[in-house]
């Protein structure tokens, strides 16, 4: 048996998460995960909770739930907050339409919770916030990208890295962000709780 370069060799990194926007980020940076293991808690909020303090305790909770074992954990939870108040992951072209009308012309803030957890137990975790503004949207495009479907299961009814991308005309903050995880700040966090970011990113595919 050959023996593992110490390249090759890396503590188990799992995400839990079932977004495949979340895992081809981390792909491409170098970190993909040896596990996707999604967990599966209550997403409501708490009367009252605000988009970005709920954006990290549903990371938290999510990170939490995991049973771990001997392996580092990552989770994360996106919201989108137009002011104080929270848009849903559109689940129907009714809901994604009303929130793309609420979203046309104006900024609103994207909040992405992030928690890792490391082998012994020690959870480190951050909100980082975006600030994205769309363009006001005609009634033609806002029924192309119903049609499109791409809105579905999103928050905030769309996805930036997809066919809304040309609706923002101003970002303000983290891109991978708005997509689902901000790469620098959860590699920061992976770093700081001893999982080896660079060595992996320096690995060859």
């Amino acid at each position: 048996m050959t023996a593992a370069s110490p390249a090759s060799i890396h503590p188990r990194l799992i995400l839990a998460s079932a977004s495949p926007r979340r895992l081809d980020l981390l792909r491409g940076a170098g970190l993909t995960p040896d596990a996707v293991e999604p967990t599966h808690i209550d997403e409501h909020e708490i009367p009252g909770e605000l988009p970005g303090p709920l954006a990290l305790r549903l990371a938290q909770e999510k990170c939490a739930a995991h049973p771990g074992g001997n392996a580092f954990v990552l989770a994360a939870d996106t919201v989108v907050g137009l002011g104080r108040r929270i848009l849903p992951k559109t689940l129907g072209a009714a809901e994604a339409r009303h929130c793309l009308a609420l979203l046309s012309g104006r900024n609103h803030r994207v909040f992405t919770g992030i928690a890792v957890r490391s082998p012994d137990g020690e959870m480190a975790s951050r909100v980082v916030e975006t600030r994205v503004k769309f363009k006001r949207l005609s009634e033609g495009e806002v029924d192309a990208y119903i049609a499109s479907g791409e809105w579905h299961g999103k928050a905030g009814g769309y996805g930036i890295q997809g066919r809304a991308g040309v609706f923002v005309v101003n970002l303000i903050g983290s891109f991978t962000g708005v997509v689902g995880l901000p790469l620098n700040e959860t590699a920061n966090l992976l770093a700081g709780l001893g999982y080896p970011v660079t060595a992996r990113i320096g690995e060859k595919d």
